[in-house]
């Protein structure tokens, strides 16, 4: 993936105007709130022109603007994009000229929930034709505007929501490749190859990235990851998305999301006045999610009212903004880490997001666990899914004892223990004999370059981990333009090897200052970034060894 797109999303339902879109960017730039990309939902088009690709001249003037704006603040910008045509639109008769529209909902007069409601159909994506023709539309339309990423919404396809199975059928027949029936629960994976395969095709340096509300085995190949769609905003949502993202990753697909703080969203909420318990609870609930969304493979927050950007969830001087706020930046101070995990996905079938049965199969206590998770091979993330909770158990695997990741105090494994959940903190632990590395404080993604480096050594065994390193938004390093460097600690002799660099890539650093914290059982060290090194280095890619002092 982009490595913009391991950063921080900010998106909602919707921006209503270039301004309030724009406005969003400043503002998070303003407070020094990292973000790396802002999402234009659905209904920039003029309202009877779904499918037309085209936008509301009295609310988006000058798209090609507003994009270079964005660009300009130092962010991404994606849009929604839909595989749904209003049957007056040219491009509904561009694919019905040649057969690529199903036709059951024009025919029968389905009409949607827009305005007065308006009738029209979604594409078949199963042939190859039709899929180049919603490229081009795409590309001629918006991609050439400078988007840098689309979602793929309403990819099941919802062609009339909550329809029953049999006129569902219907109304996705027939396809280019058999009867629905066979084929219906491919289309978000025929309709992802479409933008893949064209962006590849027309500008072949730049990464492909897309996000689709429904999914299939190997959606992966297209760069394409998926969101568990509309959820309410109530804490059994909450508990219910930990479980959800571990076993899409089980299932061998590593990029999954959700909608921090839940989609769809209860009165109570809605019409919350300062200082009532409702508003209590949304801030919490809100918190809380935020809190375990920057530990997902991507860290996305996206709902209808209220807005649900950091600053208009609370006061700056609220518990929750600075949570949300601190969960944000140490997202980004561990960017070396989670673009590390997001290398090997990619060349050893890695996943970021791991049940604990993933790392730890043989102990029999983790068979059920749904609530609590590896975020890569070093870091338990237990989520906290109840209001007003400030304690919750956590099961500690006996394979390796744990560091708490904010005190730094040790904790034997092999037992159930109830751990401190206060409001702002997301209880979080370091498995012993782990090595993560940590960057400097960023704004967004591509701001500088990891230098100096921390690592942190949590000893008790011996570890491993690979720093990986490219350019983040090319190809290059599919013909090996892209660097690693290996860390090892042995525990008996105390030594840390920092590896030769293997690799090299534009733009890499040759040089670099690393730092090194070293974390013991009767040493406790609680996370800061800006913690005093024990040693520091100058590393030019040569092979450098470091003792630990007993």
């Amino acid at each position: 993936m982009p490595v913009w797109s391991l950063g921080y999303w900010q998106s909602r339902e919707r921006y209503k105007s270039r301004d309030e879109l724009l406005d969003v960017v400043k503002e998070y730039r303003a407070r020094r709130i990292p973000l790396d990309n802002i999402v234009l939902d659905w209904s920039y088009w003029p309202l009877d022109a779904w499918g037309s690709h085209e936008f509301d001249p009295a609310f988006f003037p000058d798209p090609e603007g507003m994009v270079d704006e964005v660009h300009g603040l130092n962010a991404r910008i994606m849009i929604s994009v839909w595989p749904k045509f209003y049957y007056t639109t040219e491009h509904f008769r561009e694919f019905d000229r040649k057969g690529w529209m199903y036709r059951q909902a024009v025919n029968d007069s389905v009409r949607d929930w827009i305005g007065k409601g308006y009738t029209g159909s979604f594409y078949d994506p199963y042939s190859r034709g039709a899929r180049e023709l919603f490229w081009n539309q795409i590309r001629e339309h918006l991609y050439t505007k400078g988007f840098d990423a689309c979602w793929m919404d309403a990819s099941e396809p919802d062609i009339l929501s909550n329809a029953d199975i049999n006129y569902r059928k219907l109304l996705s027949t027939p396809t280019a490749m058999g009867p629905s029936a066979k084929y219906f629960n491919t289309y978000a994976l025929m309709n992802a190859a479409a933008i893949y395969n064209g962006q590849r095709s027309a500008d072949p340096d730049k990464r492909v990235f897309l996000l689709t509300r429904s999914g299939f085995a190997g959606l992966q190949a297209y760069s394409t990851a998926t969101w568990s769609g509309d959820i309410a905003a109530r804490w059994e949502d909450l508990k219910a998305q930990i479980s959800a993202g571990l076993n899409y990753s089980l299932s061998g697909i590593p990029y999954w999301t959700m909608d921090i703080g839940g989609f769809c969203v209860e009165n109570r909420f809605v019409r919350a006045k300062e200082g009532s318990e409702d508003l209590n609870e949304w801030r919490e609930l809100n918190t809380r999610w935020y809190q375990f969304g920057a530990f997902c493979p991507l860290f996305r927050s996206h709902g209808q009212y209220p807005y649900r950007e950091i600053y208009n969830i609370a006061p700056d001087n609220h518990p929750a903004y600075r949570s949300m706020v601190y969960y944000d930046r140490l997202r980004y101070y561990l960017m070396p880490y989670i673009y590390s995990l997001a290398g090997v996905t990619y060349f050893n079938d890695y996943t970021i997001m791991r049940a604990m049965i993933m790392d730890f199969g043989e102990d029999k206590n983790v068979k059920s666990i749904g609530d609590q998770y590896m975020f890569g091979p070093s870091i338990l993330v237990a989520p906290v899914y109840k209001y007003k909770a400030v304690k919750r158990v956590v099961y500690f695997p006996g394979e390796a004892g744990w560091y708490d990741f904010y005190t730094g105090k040790y904790i034997a494994g092999d037992r159930y223990l109830e751990v401190d959940a206060p409001y702002e903190r997301m209880p979080l632990f370091v498995k012993e004999g782990s090595i993560i590395p940590v960057g400097p404080e960023l704004q967004f993604t591509g701001e500088k370059p990891a230098d100096p480096l921390n690592l942190w050594v949590y000893t008790g065994r011996d570890c491993v981990f690979t720093l990986y390193e490219d350019e983040g938004v090319n190809y290059n390093y599919e013909s090996g333009e892209c660097s690693t460097i290996r860390f090892s600690f042995n525990n008996n002799t105390g030594e840390l090897t920092i590896g030769e660099r293997k690799g090299e890539f534009s733009g890499m650093l040759k040089s670099r200052t690393i730092n090194i914290i070293w974390i013991e059982r009767n040493k406790p060290v609680p996370f800061s970034p800006d913690v005093a090194s024990d040693v520091t280095v100058t590393y030019n890619g040569q092979e450098i060894t470091i003792r630990k002092n007993f």
